[in-house]
């Protein structure tokens, strides 16, 4: 590399619209540029990073869990293979909204990347009527991804009140060190000048809460024609995922999932799917729900995550009774 390559952050707290403002950057890059994706999702099945390769940027996982448990060797992976493979312009870094920052920046300030990497600014984005929740003001990675970031965005407010949005503004403005630009959007629209600077280096609220933690090491994938019905499970930071990847010989009726999706004990339902109507990307995210239409893929991936215990046989019952067709045995 004749130059480091310009790096940032998009953090923000589970379903506040990370991924979609990701693929929004992606649609404004400057043509001939190359970007690459590093995404990291609380559950298995790489939902995200599906989604992501449709705007034709370079993207690695790293596997399920918190970045932040795994900024050691998986994360390295990831990225040393992102930047050998794409030789990237740019890279943005999609943190879980379940994980803490901290470690995932003196990961890419170390010494292995001081070189290689030029972070900057961090950019959070925030629902504003989260806000009115006491359990997510006092959480501590919302409190920690809030405290690195460098620029605060207000997104879906298209969605929020005009005292909803009120208060975000009081609550930033209270924030110290105070933040170098704070902004409001809806549907995820972020402005790719954002992006150029350095980041403050912020010190975040509990640098160490994930020093405890060590990170799993990440089972192999079976072939989707060797097993077409696969299924996975993650629990921490007081929630619990079950995902699934189907073969794409699997047709899923699109009202038994959408009717799935709404079930109260989820705090977030995600998938790409073959239905009957064709391939859906399906997200319900704080009770709202969106449904889009999308190329087809090389399997069906789904996913659930709660802040309760989940039944993982009741879960997968009522998904294959989803089931419209199939010419295999699932």
């Amino acid at each position: 590399m004749t130059s480091p390559i310009p790096t940032n952050l998009v953090l923000g707290f589970l379903g506040v619209g990370k991924t979609t403002a990701i693929l929004d950057l992606l649609k404004k890059k400057p043509e001939g540029e190359v970007w690459a994706v590093l995404v990291n999702e609380f559950g298995e099945v790489g939902i995200d990073g599906a989604l992501l390769e449709t705007e034709g940027a370079f993207v690695r996982e790293v596997p399920g869990g918190c970045m932040c448990c795994v900024a050691g060797l998986p994360m390295q992976i990831g990225l040393n293979q992102l930047i050998h493979k794409a030789r990237p312009d740019r890279l943005l870094i999609e943190p879980t909204g379940l994980g803490h920052p901290s470690q995932i920046i003196e990961t890419l300030t170390g010494e292995h990347y001081q070189d290689v990497l030029q972070l900057g600014p961090v950019l959070c984005l925030v629902d504003p009527r989260r806000l009115e929740e006491q359990k997510v003001l006092e959480n501590v990675q919302f409190q920690d991804q809030v405290a690195a970031a460098d620029i605060v965005i207000a997104n879906k407010t298209d969605l929020c009140t005009p005292e909803q949005v009120d208060r975000f503004d009081h609550w930033v403005a209270e924030l110290q060190p105070e933040k170098t630009a704070v902004f409001h959007t809806r549907q995820g629209r972020l402005e790719s000048v954002w992006l150029d600077g350095e980041t403050a280096l912020s010190e975040v609220s509990t640098p160490h809460a994930h020093h405890h933690h060590a990170s799993s090491e990440a089972s192999p994938v079976p072939d989707i024609q060797d097993e077409p019905w696969q299924r996975v499970s993650n629990r921490g930071q007081g929630h619990f995922s079950v995902g699934w990847r189907v073969h794409p010989d699997t047709v899923f009726s699109e009202t038994a999932l959408l009717a799935l999706s709404l079930d109260s004990r989820f705090v977030r339902f995600k998938a790409v799917a073959q239905t009957s109507d064709g391939w859906r990307t399906i997200n319900m995210a704080d009770g709202a729900l969106s449904v889009s239409e999308c190329e087809p893929r090389e399997l069906s991936r789904l996913e659930v995550i709660s802040e309760q215990s989940l039944d993982v046989d009741e879960l997968d019952a009522s998904l294959r009774e989803s089931i419209e067709k199939t010419g295999l045995s699932c």
